[in-house]
């Protein structure tokens, strides 16, 4: 009887559990942008080809512009996934792969749009 009841709770409590966060998509909208799952603004970089499958933003670029993960789950259009020279999933916005900026230090900032007349915020 013990392990029946044991056996109830364990699944009682497996039901219960939220969703895993694997199941929480990598952007959504907030106002009129794209914000990633933080709430920071997202970026595209004008020297990524849409459809290249390939970032452009490699090295020091990539320490200033992180790269927006795009996980495992599949994706749906018009998001996809570019694989990035480590081999890491980025997430891409109709072809262009996507970024965050370390300067924005807050949700909401937007200190990256129009930076070095190359960054754009993405807007929906």
């Amino acid at each position: 009887m013990k392990a029946l009841t044991l056996g109830t709770v364990c699944l009682t409590t497996l039901l219960a559990l939220p969703v895993h966060a694997a199941d929480t998509p990598p952007v959504r909208k907030s106002g009129d942008i794209l914000v990633d799952a933080r709430g920071m603004t997202v970026y595209t970089f004008d020297k990524d080809a849409a459809g290249s499958g390939k970032s452009a933003c490699t090295g020091a670029c990539a320490a200033n512009w992180p790269a927006v993960k795009a996980g495992d789950a599949p994706l749906a259009e018009p998001y996809s996934a570019v694989v990035r020279d480590d081999g890491s999933r980025q997430l891409a916005y109709r072809g262009k792969p996507l970024y965050t900026f370390v300067k924005d230090k807050k949700a909401g900032d937007r200190a990256g749009d129009k930076a070095m007349n190359m960054w754009h915020v993405v807007a929906e």
